[in-house]
């Protein structure tokens, strides 16, 4: 049921299109099947996920997520086409949105900042899904505030040592290689930030310890003591660090808006189903009024999220430029306008709605955390009204 008209807007070529359709036929074919978990068991949401990235890689999609020189499918990462196949991917399930992210955003700073020998290290297992990534960045103290890090990574010999702890680190304990961002100390605060591509199985670093969350998915906390690498596993020059994570999230969070807006129109559908088809004193939900205002609302919402992130996505394609503010904008009011959207569709189901197992009560469960990680939604508000500021201040306002 799911409203596909968008893909006639100028944002997208014919090669958009037909990677939206052909993914979408194989979401509802073959995904079911490989969604299948206990919620109840985080070994089974593991395993799930263990799954879900080899089957995405068999299929192509992981392509996606890697330059064509590496398997993919464009010359870079096109944030268009990963934002279609995260809210494809969004709307058929929540894990399978994950697996995909994780595998751009765990690749990301070695596809933008890494040079050749670790680019083919990793970037061709990350496409094909025989290797897992993750993006470890946050930590107990800092999360928002990046500069806080308190993690280090000292010179020793011809490598670095790495101490200190990375928290809410998605597929923590099973990726098979780690971007850490570490303080290594070349100036204060951001500047003295360095970023480095770890094996799972390197000697110092601890990935077992799991996070429970409210919509299940591998989370974990990295603990690093006396972690040796070599020197060629640091990603791009030493204090580059911070613009790597930043240049890596200019990147991602336009699919996280793209993300929410699949969430948001799997929610709508639920909705119009079951306000089509539920009776109430001799009516369909749908006839009344508060209904139809209720799913104008909704409606809007949805398409003014894609306008947004598809703006933004085609901004860093087509006109090569910074996006930290559409970037920014796109995430910002797609999940918030997800969240509303789905607390909507919840209402209109009533008491089935807080029933665990449907629909809209894992989608309300799912989209929580998008407000928050890569970048809180009160962060983004920040960032957005000071690039306005900025550009009044230029301009001479």
């Amino acid at each position: 049921m799911a409203d596909t008209s968008f893909l006639a807007w100028p944002f997208f070529d014919d090669g958009h299109r037909a990677f939206a359709r052909d993914l979408e036929s194989w979401a509802r074919d073959a995904l079911p099947p490989l969604l299948a978990h206990d919620e109840g068991d985080l070994d089974s949401v593991y395993a799930c996920v263990g799954s879900l990235v080899p089957a995405l890689g068999r299929a192509g999609w992981l392509r996606a997520c890697v330059p064509q020189a590496y398997g993919g499918l464009r010359e870079g990462v096109d944030v268009r086409t990963l934002s279609l196949a995260r809210e494809t991917l969004a709307r058929a399930g929540g894990l399978a949105d994950f697996a995909l992210a994780m595998q751009g955003l765990g690749s990301a700073p070695v596809s933008l900042f890494g040079n050749a020998a670790q680019k083919q290290a990793l970037l061709p297992g990350v496409c094909t899904g025989e290797l897992i990534a993750a993006f470890a960045l946050s930590e107990p103290d800092a999360g928002s505030d990046v500069a806080a890090m308190s993690a280090t990574a000292r010179r020793e010999g011809d490598g670095w040592v790495l101490d200190g702890t990375k928290t809410w680190i998605s597929n923590g304990g099973l990726a098979d290689r780690y971007v850490i961002f570490a303080r290594s100390g070349e100036a204060p605060g951001a500047k003295g930030i360095s970023a480095f591509l770890v094996d799972a199985g390197t000697p110092g670093l601890d990935a077992s310890e799991r996070i429970p969350v409210i919509a299940p998915h591998p989370l974990g906390t990295l603990r690093l003591a006396n972690c040796r690498v070599g020197a060629d596993r640091l990603i791009g020059a030493p204090g580059q660090g911070f613009a790597i994570a930043m240049g890596t999230l200019d990147l991602f969070r336009t699919s996280v808006g793209a993300a929410a807006l699949g969430l948001a129109r799997r929610a709508l559908d639920e909705a119009t189903t079951r306000a089509l088809g539920r009776r109430m004193f001799g009516h369909a939900l749908a006839d009344f009024q508060l209904t139809q205002a209720r799913m104008g609302e909704m409606a809007t919402a949805i398409d003014a999220s894609a306008l947004l992130v598809y703006r933004s996505a085609w901004t860093r394609d087509v006109a090569g430029t910074r996006v930290t503010r559409e970037a920014s904008m796109a995430k910002l009011y797609a999940t918030e306008a997800a969240q509303q959207v789905i607390d909507a569709a919840v209402q209109l189901h009533g008491g089935l709605g807080v029933v665990s197992g449907v629909t809209v009560e894992r989608l309300y469960r799912e989209v929580r955390a998008l407000r928050i990680y890569e970048g809180a939604s009160e962060v983004l508000q920040l960032i957005v009204g000071g690039k306005h500021l900025e550009a009044a201040r230029a301009a001479g306002a």
